[in-house]
């Protein structure tokens, strides 16, 4: 009996190939670039915590330098102070803007935002002083830097808000325009009226003027500087006093409105889109929901 041939045994597979372990070890700058953006653009850590705190107060201490600085019996006796003082926190404030920009993922993105643009506004005054006596005063521009507050005051919530009054009030802009064209015609007749009643010998010089009145009594200003003196005039001047009242209630009203259409509040997170800048994101959220940048929670 013939015997059957031997099968060879199945060849063992051979294992995955393995990447040789790299001889050195990872570069630590991009987690040094990570953390600084955590720690200047997150508030939800606790160093990004300690700097927005930090930030805010030497915001706070630039703003009082700049008001000392315009009081001159402060300024004949800390004068050389108060520069020197002005000059450091210059530079400070440009160290944190060329850091953020440094380890931002999209620089070009956060120099064309908002806050970026504030940023450098609050430092060109101080060196275009150096050239140009007296453009030091438009460091107080630097009071736009304390909305990062809503950010250390958490802020998330104050940051819901903030949105929906901004869709609010972009959703009673259309109605809002109609009621002030409205004013406008109410006021341009009235004063046209009163300067046809008064006349320019009671103070009602030409229609413009009039006009002016007509703004100054209907906004419930008064003035004073012109004031009827006829009968027909004052009973003129009464209806649009009263009818100023509802100048005032009505676009409240409007936004009011629209503010108590708003959608159901969700909880919202800190969250800064690395893409566009976007703040204020749903806390599950996991992609901007303005430029679709994935969030890295």
């Amino acid at each position: 009996m013939a015997t059957p041939p031997e099968v060879p045994p199945p060849a063992s597979t051979p294992p995955p190939s393995q990447p040789p372990p790299s001889p050195l070890p990872p570069s630590s700058g991009r987690g040094v670039r990570k953390w600084l953006y955590e720690t200047i653009f997150e508030h939800d850590t606790r160093p990004g915590l300690h700097f927005d705190v930090a930030l805010l107060i030497v915001i706070v201490l630039s703003i009082v330098v700049v008001m000392l600085e315009t009081v001159q019996s402060f300024h004949a006796q800390y004068g050389d102070e108060l520069r020197v003082t002005e000059w450091v926190l210059t530079w400070i404030f440009t160290l944190e803007y060329v850091t953020r920009l440094a380890c931002h993922p999209k620089p070009a993105v956060y120099a064309r935002s908002f806050f970026g643009l504030v940023d450098v506004l609050s430092i060109a005054p101080t060196f275009i002083a150096a050239i140009v006596p007296g453009a030091q005063a438009l460091v107080v521009v630097r009071m736009l830097r304390l909305l990062r507050v809503f950010r250390v005051l958490k802020l998330a919530h104050f940051v819901r808000q903030a949105d929906e009054l901004t869709l609010a009030l972009r959703a009673s802009l259309p109605k809002i325009i109609v009621f002030m064209i409205s004013v406008v015609i109410l006021t341009t007749i009235s004063g046209s009226v009163m300067y046809l009643i008064e006349g320019a010998e009671h103070g009602y010089d030409n229609i413009p003027k009039s006009v002016y009145w007509a703004i100054v009594t209907l906004t419930t200003v008064g003035y004073g500087d012109i004031s009827p003196e006829t009968p027909l005039g004052q009973f003129v001047s009464s209806l649009l006093m009263i009818m100023g009242y509802g100048v005032i209630a009505v676009p409240t009203g409007i936004v009011s409105a629209e503010i108590a259409r708003s959608s159901p509040r969700e909880r919202v997170s800190g969250q800064v889109c690395t893409g566009c800048g976007l703040e204020g994101h749903q806390s599950d959220a996991m992609f901007c929901k303005r430029c679709g940048t994935h969030l890295h929670h």
